[in-house]
């Protein structure tokens, strides 16, 4: 556990060093969202309420999202994994006394830490100040919104995490990366909000694990009863639920991908 905390630890520091990008992607973050509102409060001035979700609803989800975008790291960065893949440097990660998933995990909460305090609550703050956004009014629902947060972030770690594992199989990930960058905003909700998509194809999408990346936290931050199942539990428990089986299809994956590894040139 030592280990861990360590590499955590690191991968907090490492991106703590680089202030002037963190303050570019706040700015950033900042105006794509005021743009995004802005463009859904004209929507709505056409049709007041759409799918359980009204103008306020929206842009709370706006912010929700801009705070996020860099802590699940939805758009990027990838882990650098598959490129240790593809450079045969991963040799070397497999001579440490701990487990790759397990590393990489550590890593990766580390980045999330320090983007969640220095990006995503000053992000939100921006919104806050700009716009009437739509905030829980108990502390229960507070703690199921860090809840929702860590869970969110645990979804997001393992599906880039088996993207990049299979550099394995194909040598190179960037192919995936790319389709991953591009279908993966819409399908979480990140782009623009799930209820705001067609009844049937929103409610396919919420079931998927990339709506309990951006989707289901927003709606658990808002105690939306458009979450499957109608409470803010049953949103957590489809977040856990992907949580767990994505990281038990990781462990399996890893397995298996360790036990072929060829270093290329060697």
């Amino acid at each position: 556990m030592r280990v861990y905390c360590a590499v955590a630890a690191r991968g907090l520091r490492r991106y703590s060093t680089y202030r002037a990008a963190v303050a570019a992607g706040l700015l950033t973050n900042s105006v794509f969202g005021v743009i995004n509102a802005m463009v859904l409060l004209a929507l709505f001035t056409a049709s007041p309420e759409i799918n359980g979700y009204d103008a306020d609803d929206a842009v709370t989800q706006v912010f929700v999202a801009q705070g996020l975008i860099a802590v699940v790291a939805i758009m990027g960065p990838p882990l650098e994994l598959g490129e240790r893949v593809r450079s045969g440097a991963v040799a070397t990660d497999l001579l440490r006394p701990v487990s790759l998933l397990g590393w990489w995990l550590a890593d990766d909460l580390g980045r999330a830490a320090f983007n969640l305090v220095f990006r995503g609550v000053p992000t939100f703050v921006v919104g806050a100040l700009l716009f009437d956004l739509l905030l829980p009014t108990d502390p229960w629902r507070w703690a199921a919104v860090a809840v929702s947060v860590a869970l969110a972030t645990l979804v997001s770690f393992a599906l880039r995490y088996l993207y990049e594992l299979a550099g394995f199989w194909l040598m190179d990930t960037r192919g995936i990366q790319t389709v991953a960058g591009f279908l993966g905003p819409i399908a979480a909700g990140m782009l623009l909000p799930l209820p705001l998509f067609p009844a049937g194809v929103g409610d396919v999408l919420r079931l998927l694990p990339w709506a309990s990346i951006v989707q289901l936290p927003a709606e658990v931050f808002l105690g939306k009863d458009t979450l499957p199942g109608g409470t803010v539990l049953s949103g957590l428990a489809i977040q856990a639920g992907w949580a767990l089986a994505l990281f038990a299809f990781a462990a399996w994956a890893t397995s298996r991908a360790t036990g072929r590894v060829v270093v290329q040139g060697g």
